[in-house]
């Protein structure tokens, strides 16, 4: 299964450390090496961002929030995740081979 989540800042991105960021995109590269994280990137302008993740079929909900609650920005409070379980129909031979 695959899921969308919708990521808005809280404040202003100049406003979020560069720390928190590089956090951030740490987390990002983790999710990436353990198969969960699929593509990600940034809104224009750059009021938050998305990402597309492959989530387990049997517990979606439980690794959605598991997503949520490790990325800094969740813990720092700096940005809230809107998180899609996805029935993805279209295309998804090519996702399964990513």
């Amino acid at each position: 299964m695959y899921a969308l989540a919708i990521v808005r800042y809280r404040l202003p991105l100049a406003e979020i450390a560069e720390t928190h960021r590089e956090a951030h995109r740490e987390y990002l590269r983790e999710l990436q090496r353990q198969g969960v994280l699929i593509a990600s990137g940034p809104f224009q302008p750059h009021v938050g961002g998305a990402f597309l993740l492959r989530v387990p079929d049997a517990d979606p909900n439980g690794a959605l929030d598991r997503v949520r609650e490790g990325d800094p920005f969740t813990r720092h409070k700096l940005a809230q995740y809107e998180l899609l379980p996805w029935d993805v129909k279209t295309g998804v031979e090519d996702l399964d081979r990513i």
